[in-house]
Order: structure tokens, then C-alpha cells, then sequence
């Protein structure tokens, strides 16, 4: 199925979608009162992407750096160019310590590898402690949006969830009672587990440490319980120094949700006395995404999921129609990279209107690198058939005047006469949706020339 059949399977449930529209609706506006208490915002915005373009330019140098500088802080680094070689290479840190049990934050690295069953089929239980991850674990699905990655699920639902996982009352759908529980319920994983796993949302190439930011402080709990602690962290994380951070840390939070700063912005540079740390720097078709000139600006994106919440496309198909990890504006452009053909519906998932590249706050281009990818797509052959004819024939009308005025001349008197069925039947899918204003009976330039005076 591409985007617009799952997109249709999802709003079907009008309630769901209205809701689900709302709910993503909420956090842009609250990212736009966050963004409106600082008054040098456009400025943090244009020194972000300086840093960023900076960092990426010259990524090889502080990658080396920033191993260099977490070895000598005892930290133990891997590099891992696959998803298969990131997995590999976690199993065998665990299984080496014996490690039957994990508890895991919010990683979306983990997720794009599919961490959790390759350990899970070799003997490891891993529980993801982010309450919206262990909301969707529970339930099997994967997370629908990089920042709430159960948004799409009502409070009601939650509440059976819970009743039939965790033994909460009947019909409860309390947020708070909800919480405790949940809260209790992780508690019990935090102490009977033996290793920890985080994401990494900046590494500081001229320390050598990495930073964890969390509104719940599962990754704290996890790291400082456990000896063995492990960070998984992409490439284009590395930043160059630890005084970029105040940049990236005022923005990200309020992009997200609204938030002046994330509850909690964890550094983690070295091991505990008798326990070890391990990074994991993944590449898994990133080096081969910066080497793509015309879409290399997407690797400066912090995941902040601003351009999701503003998107009037992810917010009324939700966040399972994209068919990858990361959905939205940001994921249309990363996931035709991956597989061009097999994802090139997203691209065209899109209204192209802007609103995520004003958003984003490191100035990605989103809605320009889309449009660059109907262009590539096209010139590789993966449109559709019907689309690629159409196109080739609209190409041929719109580029010669008189054909257009003849044509439109034509469209008009048929739209007018012919029965409503014709264009409004089950093999339009366009006309499901929308209803044709009434045709004029004139083209605006047949009104010109009649309007104008004579010479």
C-alpha cells in the first residue's frame, strides 16, 4: 500500500483524525508561543544551521575527534556502518556482560535498526521506558511520531491498555492515575534489569561525551542504576563544541512541544567507578544521504518533529501512512534515499505550502528538497504510469498557447454539459474528495481582450 491508501484506511475513523489533527495542531501552537517569548529566535535559527552546515562539512575530522576524546575519557567506541553491524555490535556488549534484561529511553536510531527484536529473538528482553514507547510496545505497533510516539492514541484506549497489561481499574482513563501506574510498573524493570540503553540527541565532538534530553528522566534512572551503560547515537549528532550547545538545547524544546527546555539535559562523558560506557556511532546510509548535494541540508535536522505538527498532511493521515521510522515533511525526504522506488509516493505527500521549512529550526529546506524529489523520481521512471502520462500531456498543452486556450476552452463547455458521474465516479480518485467550482464562461484572457480598449 502507498501513503494515500493508508492515508485513506486512516481517516476513515473521522473522530480519530479530527482528534489526531487537533493533538499535533496543539503542540504547533504551542511551539509558536515558545518560539515568540524569545525575541532573537530567527537569529538562534540562522546559527544553528551555520553550526550544523559547519559540523557536516567537516563531519570525517570531528568524528575523529570525538572518539579520541571519549576514549580518553574511558568510554569504549564502536562504529557501525549497517543497521546488522549497530545490532550486532549492541548484542554482543550485552551478551558479554551476561545481560538477560535492558531497560531503553527514547532512541529513534534503535527503531530505524529494529533493535528490539533482533535482541528480543536472542534471549534478551528489552523494556522501553519512555512512557509513549512502552504505551506502543505494549501494543506492538511501532512509534507514529519521533517526539509523541503514541499521540495517536486516545487516553480511553491507554486506559484498557493498562486494565488488561498492568491491572489498572476498568474503564479508567485518568491521565494522572494513569501515570502512577505506569510509573510503578517501570520502576520494577528500572531494578531488575542490568544494562541501559539511550539515544544520543548531540554528541560534542571536544569532549568526547554525548547528551540525552528527556521530559521524564528514564534515561537517568536507567543509566545511574545500572553499570553498563550503552549510547547509540547517528553520525550528523556530532557537534563541535560544547558551547553549540546552548543553541541546539534552546531550541530543540520549544520547537517540540512548546517547552523552554527539555525536564531533563543529561551528560554523559565517562563510566561510573567499576562499570563501563559504550557509543555506538551508526552510519546505516548516512554518509551516502550527505554525499546527495541537493539534499545533503536534511542531515541538519535535531528531530524536534516541528515540521510533523505543522504538516497539514501527517496531521490528517497520521504517522503509520509514510511506511517508515521517521514520517512526515523530514521523513519524506530521508526514506526515498533508502529505497527510491519502493518510497516514492512520499515525496508527493505534500502540499509543498512551506509551513515545515518555517518551522524547522535549523532552517532545513524541507518543502524545496521535496519538490527536488518529484523531480528525481520522475527522471528515474518510478511515477506511475497514469501520472507520468498525464504530466507528459499536460507538459505538451500548458507549453504551447494556443493548444491551452483551445483545450480550456473545451474543458470548460464539457464541465458544464456533461452528466456529473463522468467525473465524479469511482475511477477518479481526485473527484472522491472534491467538488469542481463552477466553470466560467470565459478564460480570464478571452475577459482581457474584451475589456481592453482598442488601440
Amino acid at each position: 500500500m502507498n501513503h494515500a491508501q493508508k492515508a485513506s484506511a486512516f481517516i476513515r475513523d473521522e473522530v480519530r483524525t479530527d482528534w489526531h489533527n487537533q493533538a499535533v495542531w496543539h503542540l504547533r501552537q504551542k511551539r509558536d508561543l515558545g518560539a515568540g517569548s524569545v525575541p532573537e529566535w530567527e537569529e538562534l535559527r540562522n546559527l544553528a544551521s551555520a553550526i550544523k552546515f559547519h559540523a557536516l562539512s567537516n563531519l570525517d575530522d570531528y568524528l575523529v575527534q570525538f572518539e579520541a576524546n571519549a576514549r580518553a575519557n574511558g568510554v569504549q567506541v564502536h562504529w557501525a556502518a549497517t543497521a546488522e553491524d549497530h545490532n550486532r555490535i549492541v548484542y554482543g556488549i550485552l551478551a558479554e556482560h551476561g545481560v538477560k534484561k535492558m531497560v531503553k529511553s527514547k532512541s529513534m536510531l534503535t527503531e530505524d535498526c529494529h533493535l528490539n527484536p533482533y535482541l528480543e529473538i536472542r534471549g534478551i528482553e528489552v523494556i522501553d521506558t519512555d512512557l509513549g514507547e512502552r504505551i506502543i510496545q505494549m501494543r506492538h505497533e511501532p512509534p507514529s511520531h519521533i517526539v509523541a510516539p503514541a499521540i495517536h492514541i486516545r487516553k480511553e484506549e491507554v486506559g484498557e491498555l493498562f486494565h488488561k497489561e498492568l491491572g489498572t481499574e476498568a474503564g479508567a482513563s485518568d491521565p494522572k492515575y494513569l501515570t502512577e501506574a505506569a510509573r510503578g510498573h517501570l520502576r520494577g524493570h528500572f531494578l531488575t534489569s542490568a544494562a541501559a540503553l539511550t539515544g544520543v540527541n548531540f554528541a560534542l565532538a571536544d569532549t568526547g561525551g554525548v547528551v540525552v534530553c528527556t521530559n521524564e528522566g528514564n534515561a537517568d534512572m536507567g543509566v545511574h542504576l545500572h553499570g553498563l551503560q550503552i549510547h547509540c547515537m547517528g553520525i550528523e549528532k556530532i557537534i563541535p563544541r560544547a558551547a553549540d550547545l546552548g543553541v541546539f538545547v534552546r531550541m530543540l524544546a520549544r520547537s517540540a512541544t512548546g517547552q523552554p527546555a527539555t525536564i531533563f539535559t543529561s551528560h554523559y562523558q565517562k563510566p561510573k567507578p567499576g562499570g563501563a560506557m559504550h557509543i555506538v556511532i551508526v552510519d546505516n546510509g548516512r554518509t551516502e544521504h550527505l554525499g546527495r548535494a541537493d539534499f545533503r541540508n536534511s542531515m541538519k535536522c535535531i528531530r524536534c518533529g516541528a515540521c510533523m505538527n505543522t504538516c497539514p498532511i501527517y496531521r490528517r493521515s497520521g504517522g503509520y501512512s509514510y511506511g517508515h521510522t521517521v514520517p512526515g515533511p523530514i521523513g519524506s525526504i530521508l526514506t526515498p534515499g533508502i529505497d527510491m522506488k519502493k518510497h516514492s509516493d512520499l515525496p508527493f505527500a505534500s502540499t509543498l505550502c512551506g509551513s515545515c521549512s518555517d518551522v524547522c529550526p535549523v532552517k532545513i529546506d524541507i518543502h524545496e528538497q521535496l519538490y527536488k524529489w518529484r523531480q528525481v523520481i520522475a527522471e528515474a521512471g518510478h511515477l506511475p504510469a497514469s501520472k507520468r502520462w498525464s504530466m507528459r500531456v499536460a507538459g505538451k498543452v500548458l507549453s504551447r498557447s494556443g493548444w491551452y486556450d483551445f483545450f480550456g476552452k473545451l474543458a470548460r463547455r464539457a464541465l458544464r454539459r456533461m452528466p456529473r458521474f463522468l467525473v465524479y465516479n469511482r475511477l477518479n480518485p481526485w473527484g472522491r474528495s472534491r467538488e469542481l467550482p463552477e466553470p466560467p464562461k470565459e478564460s480570464f484572457k478571452e475577459w482581457y481582450k474584451r475589456q481592453k480598449p482598442a488601440p
